[in-house]
Order: structure tokens, then C-alpha cells, then sequence
């Protein structure tokens, strides 16, 4: 695990924005602490976004790792679509083949709820 000044180093707050019904694309580059590039091989992504910590899984994010040290995040429109609108929470979690896990980002994430193809509530 990185360690800061004899500290673990806590997850970099991202908040995302994700309108309902819409296809969202984001990009993680994972940076250790003293700057270089966290080796990612052999490493894997999983994402969700849950209404609070324990809760429901509200939506699963796809993670694709590309080395040496990005991982490309996608919220599939069909996906974005059964959110709620209201105010979330996120992470990303990497699992290394050493059996380490490791959060490298977490968040607020704010749903908007669209009007084209909207169902009346």
C-alpha cells in the first residue's frame, strides 16, 4: 500500500456527473505517491455507485485496464437510465495479482434525470 509521511494514502475524491440515459466515458490514470506510474499488469478495475456505503448496487461501471497505468471507465447508456436522480456515492477499487486491493479514487456522484424518452412518474 502507498504511504504518505508513515500515513495510508486515502482514496483522490472525483465527483461524477451522469445524466440519466446518456453514455458517460471516463479515464483514471493511477500515479503512486512519489509520481511514477502504478504498475497496472495483471491488475483488474471494479466500479459502482451505490446510494451509500453496504447499500443497493445502484449501477456497476465497466473498468478496462490499458497499461501501463489507465484505467477506462463506462457507464452504458441502458445503465444510466435506471438511475435515480439525486446525489450518490462512487468508487474504483483495483485488485492486483498479489491479492492486494486498492481504492485509487472515490466520490460524489451527482444524477441528473433527463426529459427526452423520460417516463412519467
Amino acid at each position: 500500500m502507498e504511504r504518505a509521511a508513515g500515513r495510508p494514502v486515502t482514496p483522490q475524491q472525483v465527483p461524477l456527473a451522469v445524466y440519466c440515459g446518456d453514455t458517460h466515458h471516463w479515464t483514471v490514470t493511477a500515479w503512486a505517491v512519489d509520481g511514477q506510474p502504478i504498475d497496472l499488469t495483471g491488475a483488474t478495475g471494479k466500479a459502482e455507485i451505490r446510494a451509500r456505503s453496504g447499500g443497493t448496487v445502484l449501477a456497476d461501471i465497466d473498468c478496462a485496464v490499458t497499461l501501463p497505468n489507465t484505467i477506462e471507465l463506462l457507464l452504458p447508456a441502458d445503465r444510466s437510465a435506471t438511475l435515480p436522480g439525486g446525489r450518490f456515492g462512487w468508487d474504483l477499487q483495483l485488485m492486483f495479482g498479489d491479492d492486494t486491493v486498492r481504492t485509487i479514487v472515490a466520490g460524489q456522484v451527482t444524477v441528473t434525470a433527463d426529459i427526452t424518452d423520460s417516463v412519467p412518474a
